[in-house]
């Protein structure tokens, strides 16, 4: 028997739909919520929301920082953010709180903001671009020393 595409452990699936492709699914998850731009964000943080820097340690190093931005690599971002969990942040005060994904230029800040979502997370979103749009629109970045 042939290895079934959606359970990987040989079981027939009747009718199963077939499984998404990477755009396929970052317009599924986008069409949840509205997205943001660089000037949209800047007015977002400077009304109170968080904005999560998940960029990975050598993007940081190498193109700097959001001033402001609370910097949570991807794989620890539900643990930190979620309300109700034992290791978040200090920041993650409710389920109500505005927050703005950043990566580096807008794909993975989309899929991170689903699954903020699901953790209750309403008013998250990302930026648009990521970081790279949020530098070319001049807005401040703090470089690396």
């Amino acid at each position: 028997m042939s290895e079934d595409r959606n359970t990987g452990r040989g079981e027939a699936v009747p009718d199963a739909p077939p499984p998404l492709g990477i755009d396929e699914l970052l317009e599924r998850v986008r069409a949840g919520y509205d997205r943001i731009g660089p000037p949209e964000a800047a007015a977002a943080a400077e009304a109170g929301a968080l904005l999560v820097d998940i960029r990975y340690a050598a993007l940081r190093d190498r193109d700097g920082l959001i001033p402001g931005a609370l910097v949570v690599e991807r794989n620890e971002l539900e643990w930190r953010l979620d309300p109700r969990g034992s290791h978040r942040a200090a920041e993650a005060v409710g389920h109500d709180l505005r927050v703005v994904v950043v990566c580096n230029e807008g794909y993975a800040s989309s899929l991170a903001v689903a699954s903020l979502r699901q953790l209750g997370l309403h008013r998250a979103t990302d930026l648009i671009g990521g970081f790279q749009a949020w530098r070319a629109a001049g807005l401040p970045v703090t470089l690396p020393t």
